[in-house]
């Protein structure tokens, strides 16, 4: 079986590895539907136990990496199986080097025009045999919603790549899932930045090292406070560890 879901503090998690994800990409681009390929944080899956919809949203997914390597030490400290850690940019281009090998089609959603513009010239560039079949600019006018889904619904892209912007995208691609043809949503908020080269990608070595909330404590003193929430992490931990309630997947 190349997907493996265990549960972490009841919030799920998906174990594949690298070499299993292009047949899984493909055989999820032959399914009906929308479907959510979501990273999850350590952040992220404290969230998940304090928001119903959002944990929902996660139970509902394809696919839910993770990319905190707390969460890696979680599983094992649980005795769960141990779920693959991914770098979110890196994934997306396994992803998209998948596209590129099969020409399948891409659209791109999100970042202001200037970033958007540059993430499109520098995707073509790189995977030419991805056709990228439609853009749209995020933090738009909420009334231009529906032209949005209509015009992602009639380009029926493979994937759609989702950037910043766009409030809660896992959730928006939740709440609007029925609108969609068949196509693979994937949200990064910094992966179009990335692309158009106004932002830099997190060093390897240093997400490697699990270091890559320093960076961002540099720019944001204030992420200091999330110790906090570690905290409460690794007691609910232990909390699940001895009393056994983490529970298994259905």
């Amino acid at each position: 079986m190349a997907v493996q879901r265990i549960n972490v503090l009841n919030v799920p998690v998906d174990i594949i590895h690298q070499e299993d994800m292009e047949a899984e990409v493909l055989a999820l681009l032959e399914k009906p539907g929308a479907k959510q390929i979501i990273f999850l944080s350590i952040w992220d899956l404290l969230f998940a136990r304090m928001n119903t919809e959002y944990l929902v949203c996660l139970q509902n997914a394809d696919l839910v990496l993770p990319i905190s390597k707390s969460i890696i030490s979680g599983a094992k400290f649980l005795k769960q199986a141990v779920p693959v850690r991914y770098n979110p940019f890196s994934a997306i281009i396994s992803v998209l080097a998948i596209l590129n090998k099969h020409y399948k089609s891409l659209y791109l959603f999100g970042a202001h025009k200037p970033s958007l513009m540059q993430a499109e010239a520098n995707v073509k560039s790189t995977f030419e045999g991805i056709q990228i079949v439609g853009r749209c600019v995020g933090y738009y006018d909420k009334m231009d919603e529906k032209n949005i889904i209509a015009a992602m619904f009639k380009a029926s892209p493979a994937v759609v790549l989702i950037g910043s912007g766009i409030k809660n995208p896992e959730r928006w691609v939740y709440r609007r899932r029925n609108c969609f043809n068949s196509s693979i949503f994937i949200a990064d908020n910094d992966v179009l930045d990335i692309f158009s080269k106004r932002k830099k990608y997190v060093n390897p070595k240093t997400f490697e090292k699990g270091l890559e909330i320093w960076p961002e404590i540099i720019k944001n003193p204030l992420k200091l406070f999330l110790i906090f929430p570690y905290i409460w992490y690794k007691l609910s931990l232990l909390w699940f560890r001895i009393f056994k309630k983490n529970k298994p997947v259905e």
